[in-house]
């Protein structure tokens, strides 16, 4: 198998041989969510998850957060090639697909090739836990049900997720999965949360009652429905933040 080929290479670059022992930390059913991606991170959101930047979020306001008492949740993006990222040059080009609708500089990964994939996402994930981070939220795991230029199966992008969720644990970090909603099932076993997209507003949510049974955490992002047709209709166990589009530090919930 591809991921145990890579083992040597992930111990390596972890800083050394995983401890099949080692344990990692993972959010719980109830817990106050907060996801920020754009703007200075504001600290005084009353919120016992932060859900950040994996390099822009400065140090001193991860500090800051963690100082607080709030753990902090690694955002990246693992399923598309940004333009503007330092590690961008180390993506062959023939592993860049078709441009993400309407998010100009970013392009599909062919989550097939987990063998250029998987080094360049492990150095990520020793970044997030280098910089404090306690769990990983890696984006664009669903290029399967998009226009990739690839083709990709549910398969390829189940194959790949674990592969990344293994890349996680070694490291000591939470795995969460990002939308990909007709993958939680086969997942429930290797995530130890999710985060997820409007799931209310496409009537998705129950897609997530075997993880919530599992007794495992699950945050959804609203972007333009009314709290009061939300709140009261989505599983229970589902923490709910209402976002502007760009997330930003404004919050609400319910």
């Amino acid at each position: 198998m591809l991921v145990a080929a890579l083992l040597a290479f992930t111990a390596c670059s972890s800083g050394g041989a995983v401890d099949p022992e080692s344990t990692w930390w993972s959010p719980e059913q109830g817990q106050s969510w907060q996801m920020q991606l754009a703007g200075g991170l504001d600290t005084d959101v009353e919120a016992q998850i932060y859900d950040v930047d994996s390099i822009d979020t400065s140090l001193k306001d991860l500090e800051e957060a963690h100082g607080k008492g709030a753990h902090l949740v690694c955002y990246f993006n693992a399923g598309a090639w940004e333009e503007w990222r330092g590690d961008a040059t180390g993506f062959d080009q023939v592993l860049l697909g078709n441009e993400l609708g309407g998010w100009p500089g970013e392009r599909w990964l062919d989550v097939r090739r987990q063998d250029a994939l998987l080094p360049i996402m492990a150095k990520r994930m020793d970044a997030c836990k280098e910089r404090g981070f306690d769990a990983v939220d890696p984006d664009n795991v669903d290029g399967y049900s998009n226009d990739s230029g690839f083709g990709l199966s549910e398969d390829d992008q189940l194959a790949y997720i674990r592969a990344l969720a293994q890349l996680a644990h070694e490291r000591g970090l939470g795995f969460g999965l990002k939308n990909a909603v007709e993958l939680v099932g086969g997942l429930v076993d290797e995530i130890d949360f999710a985060v997820n997209e409007q799931c209310h507003e496409y009537d998705e949510c129950d897609v997530y009652d075997r993880l919530l049974a599992a007794g495992k955490a699950v945050v959804v992002l609203e972007y333009a429905m009314d709290p009061k047709q939300v709140c009261g209709a989505v599983p229970r166990g589902i923490e709910v933040l209402f976002k502007p589009l760009e997330l930003g530090a404004e919050r609400s919930t319910c």
